[in-house]
């Protein structure tokens, strides 16, 4: 939100610290505003939502009304390129750059690298050498992430590009391809595959560049389109993250959120005839090494495959392209192409080399859970502790998706920092819990709340609250969060603590199990396998023990790569959104999109079964 965004820019500015708490209240204000803020604005009612002045409200209307905001617009060019740049350092505040700059006089992210490698920060106050090895930390970590956007960015942009690319005159079809389509948790440049007619190529492009938000183009040619897309290209997109207070903390604060919204993002847009488009799709979409693996079956088999088409070696010998296209076996959709090969076809987001192609040979590729499967989860929070939105807030907004039931999981007391939950607060929440599945029950309504709580998982594997107090709760979500202590230790040392966790009985899932923030920074060092498996053995003899995906795009956690092995050793995985607010509830898409790319099935995920069958496992 601009507001945001002008509250960092006074920060690095040195405004007056109640003038910057005023945007950054007014954004957080506006962005919890269940009414639509045009009508609110338009009827004169702006100045009566608490901490919206005078002052933010004429901008506010102005910027509705005419499109402008005041002076506002000039704090873009009065501060320093170099210094919004910082505020993709994960960890890095406008604070700190501002005593960067105003101390040592550093404009750049390059300057900031030498000052903190030559050890000029540590002489700075509030910073020492530990301090600046995190500056330092934070810089490489960007840079291996430079590039980069998260899952929910490269769907957003992709998947506006490509509804805008299919509905141009001259285009006949057109499809996101790439790691987007694949489903990666990071995602790199945008393909979008369109088959177009020779003869409309050229209008096509035309309406490819002058489409609203590009940038800038990077070229243009005969079958390809390189341009970079801006965030006006979502003048009529609202998103809204409800991110928990940890993950604002990993990405350095309000102000990584809203900085990091407003990037670019390259793309490209590959024109083909139609009669190859199957293939060009397929291809784009990768992985590399899957596609590796598909040329060489082909070859095995007499063909040449490419994203031209498939071809046989003796019809096409030394021909190449478009010109050897047209001796390719025909393929209308991708599917014929691996039924060309003698394969199942293979959803694209198992494409990674990791057993898909065998099991595809045999027909044996698992029936992947769709997102519509699920009918609740077990892990958000509410206004108890860090949420935005109440028990009955959350439970209305979890039925008008249909679900069956919501699993609430506020803090634990440990965690101050979230308002984490004191013991009498805790079983004041199950009576409230109580007395609304009560009341739903009385009137036929099949819905139900479950009463957990994100129990924080102590350094050395304890669990917070006594064993006694956590005997109210229907479920424990057991999370680490002292990630300072977690993450200066070996990995030895962490799996026998996570393991120490998991076997306390009351703890029931296992939360986010790396602690990692994608582009913030790396989990902690654990054996996952040693974790999963241990987890394994306790179903077997009858506890239930469930490991989450947090479908957070900021953490999607546990990774899809581990997916396959907790279905091997027997562990339910739980979809959890980590919902802090009423939208948040959504995010279980994302989780379900990791699940699909981890091989799970309907019967893997816990929160795919009833309502009441829950019940019975959980009461």
């Amino acid at each position: 939100m601009v507001l945001e965004q002008v509250g960092v820019l006074l920060e690095l500015k040195g405004a007056n610290p109640f003038r910057v708490r005023s945007y950054q209240n007014a954004s957080r204000t506006l962005g919890a505003l269940e009414e639509d803020l045009w009508v609110v604005t338009s009827e004169g009612r702006l100045t009566d939502v608490k901490g919206i002045g005078k002052g933010i409200a004429g901008l506010i209307a102005e910027a509705l009304t005419e499109g402008t905001w005041g002076e506002m617009w000039a704090l873009y060019t009065s501060v320093p390129p170099g210094l919004i740049q910082m505020l993709a350092i994960p960890g890095l505040g406008p604070k700190r750059i501002k005593q960067f700059h105003e101390e040592l006089g550093i404009e750049s992210i390059e300057q900031l690298k030498v000052s903190a490698e030559n050890g000029e920060l540590r002489g700075l106050s509030r910073m020492g050498e530990k301090s600046e090895q995190k500056v330092l930390d934070g810089i490489e970590l960007l840079k291996r992430f430079s590039g980069r956007r998260r899952l929910d960015v490269g769907l957003l942009y992709g998947e506006a590009l490509e509804a805008r690319i299919a509905t141009m005159e001259g285009v006949e079809r057109a499809q996101l391809a790439g790691s987007t389509r694949r489903r990666k948790e990071t995602i790199g440049d945008l393909d979008i595959v369109a088959a177009v007619l020779p003869e409309d190529v050229e209008s096509v492009t035309d309406q490819i560049l002058t489409l609203p938000g590009v940038a800038d183009v990077k070229g243009a040619g005969s079958s390809k389109v390189s341009i970079i897309l801006g965030t006006e290209f979502f003048s009529e997109e609202v998103m809204e993250s409800g991110l928990d207070g940890g993950v604002l903390e990993a990405l350095g604060g309000d102000a990584y959120e809203e900085m990091a919204a407003h990037t670019t993002i390259d793309a490209q847009i590959r024109l083909v005839p139609p009669h190859v488009f199957a293939y060009t799709l397929a291809y784009f979409t990768g992985s590399k090494e899957h596609n590796v693996r598909m040329r060489q079956r082909s070859l095995d088999q007499g063909l040449r495959l490419n994203e031209f088409g498939l071809f046989p070696l003796d019809a096409v010998g030394e021909l190449k392209g478009m010109e050897a296209a047209e001796f390719s076996l025909p393929a209308e959709k991708e599917s014929d192409i691996y039924t060309h090969l003698g394969l199942q076809w293979v959803p694209p987001e198992l494409r990674e080399d990791s057993g898909e192609i065998e099991a595809a040979e045999i027909g044996s590729l698992p029936d992947l859970m769709e997102p519509s499967m699920l009918k609740g989860a077990f892990h958000n929070h509410t206004t108890a502790s860090d949420g935005t939105a109440t028990l009955g807030q959350m439970a209305e907004a979890a039925q008008e998706l249909g679900w069956e039931f919501l699993g609430i999981a506020d803090h634990s007391q440990i965690l101050q920092i979230a308002s984490g939950l004191s013991p009498d607060e805790l079983v004041s929440q199950a009576a409230e819990v109580r007395a609304l599945n009560e009341n739903w029950a009385d009137k036929g309504v099949d819905f139900r709340l479950f009463h957990g709580n994100e129990c924080d998982i102590l350094p050395d594997g304890g669990l917070d609250y006594t064993d006694e107090e956590r005997k109210i709760l229907d479920h424990v979500v057991g999370s680490v969060h002292q990630l300072p202590t977690w993450m200066k230790r070996d990995e030895d040392v962490n799996t026998e603590a996570l393991i120490r966790a998991i076997e306390n009985p009351s703890l029931t899932i296992l939360g986010h199990p790396t602690g990692r923030i994608l582009g913030g920074r790396d989990g902690f060092a654990v054996d996952l396998h040693a974790v999963i498996r241990r987890m394994g053995e306790l179903n077997a003899e009858g506890e239930l023990k469930v490991v989450e995906i947090n479908a957070s795009p900021y953490r999607l956690d546990l990774d899809w790569r581990y997916c396959r092995f907790a279905k091997e050793q027997g562990v339910p995985i739980s979809i959890n959104p980590d919902a802090h607010s009423r939208q948040g509830l959504k995010d279980v898409w994302f989780g379900a999109q990791i699940a699909r790319k981890g091989w799970l099935e309907e019967t893997d995920i816990l929160n795919c079964r009833s309502g009441s069958d829950l019940e019975q496992l959980l009461w």
